[in-house]
């Protein structure tokens, strides 16, 4: 089921410079703003169990954001 989260998800560890994409699932309890959706960042710091992604949305406009481990799919090289 889609909806479902496994252990693995929830226990996932990135590093810092990995690109990941931001994918809604599971809890809709702390997720990102819907416009977010979808793209694809790096990781720039950790936080407890939250990570900060820089999202690039321009040339000239770059967001960072604070998203949850469970929201997170890391890029394959």
């Amino acid at each position: 089921m889609p909806g479902k989260l496994g252990i693995s998800e929830l226990l996932k560890t990135l590093n810092i410079g990995d690109k990941v994409a931001i994918v809604p699932k599971g809890n809709f309890k702390d997720i990102p703003h819907p416009r977010y959706r979808g793209r694809i960042g790096t990781v720039t710091e950790k936080r407890g169990h939250a990570y900060m992604v820089e999202i690039k949305l321009s040339n000239k406009i770059t967001r960072k954001l604070v998203v949850n481990q469970t929201y997170l799919n890391k890029m394959k090289a």
